[in-house]
């Protein structure tokens, strides 16, 4: 059997990194990041496919963040027989944290594009004008972004992991801000064209809108989630127990892709 097979079916157990400080507080489970690992693969590889189909290219960062998480996935198959290991820790803690904030800059610039698409005088009743709206959630997004993957390296360090804590609760903070800031400016605008233009409508509007609530929604409870994860502390019950990350992260995500994908904004092409 070749060495790597070997290692892959060996079972994993829970081994200190240094001393007594254990980077887990239980072994990953190999069957449920596989899982995982796969069908992230197989929607981000048709989110690629319909991409590059439709020329959707302010999607790339949705597709990003679907390949991030196979990376993710991929880095807890690896800690499942390396529960002492740094590499494989760091490479979970990453890149299954930070791929929301990419897929919520592909849905900020989806609804700039629906205001554009509407017309003039739709773009009149956004609360943020239309040129302004993109860049300054994607921008707080992108903050973001980077203050949850400062705070994941520095939980990867033993001796600095709860100052690593408080930076990914703040990270997660300025996202749900940003992303409730969002949601509001969509509602608002959403209310006001159909108040005022609701009879006029060039494409379905109405279908991005409502994937825009549902995907927002999702990744809200998300970030929730991870606050609180984060909020209880290493000895916490959530970072405890395996089943919490992949009821509330995994599935929600992996909805996300399913929602996007199925009420795809191919509308939305030229605007």
């Amino acid at each position: 059997m070749a060495p790597t097979v070997s290692i892959l079916l060996r079972r994993g157990e829970l081994l200190p990194y240094k001393g007594d400080f254990y980077l887990w507080k239980y072994v990953p489970s190999m069957a449920a990041a596989v899982i995982f690992l796969i069908l992230f693969l197989i929607a981000s590889a048709m989110h690629t496919w319909k991409m590059y189909r439709q020329r959707m290219w302010f999607c790339v960062c949705f597709v990003i963040g679907g390949y991030l998480e196979v990376i993710g996935y991929g880095g807890r198959i690896g800690a499942n027989n390396a529960t002492d290991q740094l590499g494989p820790y760091i490479i979970q803690s990453v890149f299954l944290l930070v791929p929301p904030s990419l897929f919520a800059a592909s849905i900020y610039m989806t609804l700039g594009r629906v205001m554009r698409g509407l017309g003039p005088e739709a773009e009149r009743l956004s609360i943020v004008r239309v040129n302004w709206l993109t860049k300054t959630f994607v921008i707080g997004d992108a903050f973001a972004f980077l203050v949850q993957a400062s705070g994941a390296g520095y939980m990867a360090a033993g001796t600095s992991a709860k100052t690593g804590e408080i930076i990914v609760i703040f990270g997660l903070v300025v996202q749900i801000v940003f992303f409730g800031l969002f949601v509001v400016a969509a509602i608002v605008f959403h209310k006001r064209y159909n108040a005022r233009l609701g009879t006029f409508s060039p494409f379905d509007w109405g279908k991005i809108m409502k994937m825009l609530y549902i995907t927002s929604a999702l990744i809200l409870i998300r970030c929730i989630f991870r606050i609180i994860e984060y909020g209880g502390g290493s000895n916490g019950y959530l970072l405890r127990n395996e089943w919490p990350l992949y009821i509330f992260d995994s599935i929600l995500m992996l909805a996300v892709m399913v929602v996007f994908y199925i009420w795809y904004p191919n509308e939305l092409q030229k605007k």
